[in-house]
């Protein structure tokens, strides 16, 4: 499965592998609302143990109580001194779970953009005026931490100049640095092209095989099988199972998460029909990759998929609110249902039938203050279904929002329940709900499964599948090459703001994908 050595290879004296930590019992609840209950969960030495589950399965929350973020009301934490020792954690505090060698490296990463590599890294550690010995020791530590893992980083750029997978390797080295034993990543391959992710995998193999202890969290099965030694499934809050890794497989990991078969979403062949959006040699002009567009060429029709794929960043942006009609270009003109486009207003696009699922589904897809009720009707409070002379019609709102929640299965508390509370995968549905039911004729998704467990994106890929057979162009912006290749009829690459010709899906493959990403020609690429 891999080529670092199993957990039992590294051991101690007494011939059995050694404990790194040792929940025991642990439960956390939130109100009524119970997060973790009664989990037991041991992590050895050497060991790459994949943590799975539902969107608010409880992941999150156990590893906020391990790194001292939450206290659990029962239960406790046992951690292994530099003795093999396991000692109680003291509850609730991140220096102690530091100080235990705990390190953790969060999805959005905590780097302060305009210092260097080398300054994020020992931050925290010394006086502010700490001798000049001192810094050369903390950077002869580094670089030999930096040889021993492969994790190869320039310690004097300035981070806001890394690229995103240099970044996450000066995360990784900040624990390190530390003394950590037990590494917690959470998501870490969400923003990486395949081969920087496959290069980080081997960087945890090598970790592991010196002893350090990983907890890998993801929704990527096909990474799960790749990486990791053992696999830890949550469901609703408790313990489903465990099961080494070689002997799963996708589809079992898939009904350990969800406790149901779930069926494979697939593309069926279809005609597709007249252009729904057209750009011609449209540019926009940002300060940067992730605003800035380079003149581009694009055609979505009806019926058909068209993927764009990239790493976070460059210009996926500018594209997604160009089609939304947030921004104007600078250049080019552009055609929504073979009409030139004059009035770029976001407004006037959702009622000529443009529907939008945003990249971030908290700050752009829901109001979380609002209601459940009020975020299905938000997008439709002008029409005459929902108001009549200036008044809203609360009922009418109320029994669209049921029918949404019935429909998308979204599990809340009703129609009135914040959609603050929603897990991600619920507010994702709620967004669903919200835009297809109006029978859009273009429909942007911009990462519309990214954090999704694996239930979730079965269900994001059923209604984008739905409203392609009912003729909607689709224009979907992913990270994900699985969820590009499994949907798209059509797949362009955007990279530094450039957007290569979109291209028949039996055309292409994952290493193809990969190279244009990291900014490769096509050519170069095949």
């Amino acid at each position: 499965m891999n080529d670092a050595p199993s957990a039992a290879a590294v051991s101690q004296g007494n011939g059995g592998p050694s404990t790194a930590f040792r929940l025991v019992g642990v439960t956390k609840r939130f109100g009524a609302m119970i997060a973790n209950e009664d989990i037991n969960l041991d992590l050895r030495r050497g060991e790459i143990l994949a943590l799975l589950g539902e969107n608010g399965a409880g992941k999150t929350t156990l590893m906020n109580i391990l790194f001292g973020h939450y206290v659990a009301d029962e239960g406790e934490v046992l951690v292994a001194g530099t003795d093999g020792e396991l000692e109680t954690l003291e509850p609730g505090s991140p220096h102690a779970a530091l100080a235990a060698g705990i390190g953790m490296v969060h999805q959005h990463f905590t780097l302060a953009e305009n210092l260097t590599g080398m300054e994020n890294i020992v931050l925290g550690t010394e006086p502010v005026l700490s001798f000049r010995r001192t810094r050369q020791g903390a950077r002869r530590k580094v670089e030999a931490q930096m040889k021993a893992s492969g994790l190869t980083v320039d310690l004097d750029a300035r981070v806001s100049r890394l690229s995103v997978g240099e970044k996450q390797r000066v995360e990784i080295l900040k624990a390190l640095y530390r003394d950590a034993r037990v590494l917690v990543l959470d998501e870490p391959t969400a923003v990486l092209t395949p081969q920087e992710s496959e290069g980080l995998f081997e960087t945890l193999r090598a970790l592991a095989a010196s002893g350090l202890a990983v907890v890998f969290i993801s929704h990527k099965l096909g990474e799960v099988l790749s990486v990791s030694d053992r696999i830890a499934v949550l469901r609703h809050g408790r313990m489903a199972g465990e099961i080494a890794t070689g002997d799963a497989g996708r589809r079992q990991i898939a009904e350990m998460m969800v406790g149901h078969e779930i069926p494979a979403s697939r593309r069926t062949e279809r005609a597709a029909g007249e252009p729904v959006i057209g750009l011609t040699g449209v540019s926009v002009t940002g300060d940067g990759g992730r605003n800035s567009l380079a003149p581009t060429t694009l055609a979505v029709r009806s019926g058909e998929i068209v993927g764009i794929a990239g790493v976070s960043g460059n210009g996926q942006a500018a594209l997604a609110a160009l089609l939304a009609g947030l921004i104007s270009p600078s250049a080019g003109s552009m055609h929504l249902f073979g009409e030139p486009v004059r009035r770029h207003d976001p407004n006037h696009f959702a009622r000529m039938g443009v529907a939008r699922i945003p990249e971030d589904r908290h700050h752009d897809g829901i109001v979380g203050a609002m209601s459940v009720a009020e975020n299905v009707a938000i997008e439709e409070l002008r029409d005459a279904g929902f108001q009549r002379w200036g008044f809203l019609r609360f009922n009418a709102i109320r029994d669209r929002a049921e029918a949404a929640i019935r429909d998308y299965d979204v599990r809340c508390q009703g129609p009135h329940a914040p959609a603050r509370l929603l897990s991600g995968g619920n507010m994702q549905k709620l967004i669903l709900a919200r835009v297809l039911d109006r029978e859009p004729r273009l429909v942007l998704a911009n990462q519309p499964s990214r954090g999704l467990d694996v239930g979730a994106q079965t269900e994001v890929h059923r209604r984008l599948l739905a409203a392609r057979e009912n003729g909607a162009g689709i224009l979907l912006i992913s990270e994900d090459l699985d969820e590009l290749l499994t949907l798209s009829d059509r797949v362009a690459v955007i990279a530094g703001g450039k957007l290569s010709e979109a291209r028949p899906t039996e055309s292409l493959d994952r290493g193809m994908l990969g190279m244009m990403m990291a900014g490769h020609r096509e050519d170069d690429a095949a």
